[in-house]
């Protein structure tokens, strides 16, 4: 799958693997818009990539992806700008044990909702082109993180989901792969302030820290790099790449048939 004027979508883009992988869009030929939260950040980081990729392939729009009204609309805007949406990245989240409910929205509510806006606008049965969905889950998401069980809990929910719409879009012909990239630590504001967010479970903190020592960081480089492979390989649908650093696997699932 060639990206050369492929138009993406990508969410929590303002900043870290989001605003990594907004930008190896951008530089493989896609047009992108990037949705954020933070307006400030985000207007910032598109001024500097109009600059180096033109202002006609590069979009900005402020959405809390907590409000339905307002992830709906960006979408519209989106098809409306660039004329329809070939690749969707949904990346926003967080990890708060402490306000939990939040993290389940953001992670998982929310994930759903905008992978089925996305399925909508590139289902080739609502004369979409189809397309591909890659959902950033975490390594939390297959394997579990003690000092943060609820956002081990969305991530575990997203891999399942991802699995499972990925099954059921090809069954139904929508012709949009679904797969969850899966990395460890990355050196990112949400790794850098976790511990303040882990509640009754802070002093638990410091073993995650040691456990990412041990293992490395990844850069939001490398992650991007990542997603581009699950978004070109029309091979991949319903999988969940773990990244380490230094070392990549797809993750096997037991069979119920």
């Amino acid at each position: 799958m060639a990206l050369n004027g492929q138009i993406a979508v990508v969410t929590g883009a303002a900043m870290g693997i989001g605003r990594a992988i907004a930008e190896i869009l951008l530089q493989n030929g896609a047009k992108v818009a990037l949705i954020d939260v933070n307006e400030s950040a985000g207007r910032t980081l598109v001024d500097l990539l109009e600059k180096q990729f033109g202002a006609e392939r590069v979009l900005f729009l402020c959405c809390d992806v907590e409000s339905e009204e307002q992830t709906k609309d960006a979408f519209q805007r989106v098809a409306e700008t660039f004329g329809g949406l070939d690749i969707f990245c949904n990346n926003a989240g967080i990890l708060n044990e402490i306000e939990w409910q939040k993290t389940i929205s953001i992670n998982l509510v929310c994930a759903i909702r905008a992978n089925y806006l996305a399925l909508e606008h590139m289902s080739r049965l609502n004369g979409g082109r189809g397309g591909v969905i890659v959902n950033i889950s975490s390594v939390a998401g297959i394997a579990h993180l003690p000092s943060c069980p609820v956002y081990t809990a969305s991530k575990h929910g997203l891999v399942g989901f991802t699995r499972a719409v990925a099954a059921a879009s090809a069954a139904s012909g929508y012709g949009v792969r679904v797969n969850a990239l899966c990395p460890s630590f990355v050196q990112t504001q949400l790794f850098a302030n976790g511990s303040s967010k882990l509640g009754q479970f802070s002093h638990l903190a410091q073993a995650s820290y040691q456990v990412a020592e041990t293992i490395g960081i990844l850069s939001v480089g490398e992650v991007a790099e990542c997603f581009l492979e699950l978004a070109t390989d029309e091979t991949k649908n319903g999988d969940a790449l773990l990244l380490f650093p230094k070392r990549k696997q797809y993750a096997t699932f037991p069979s119920i048939v």
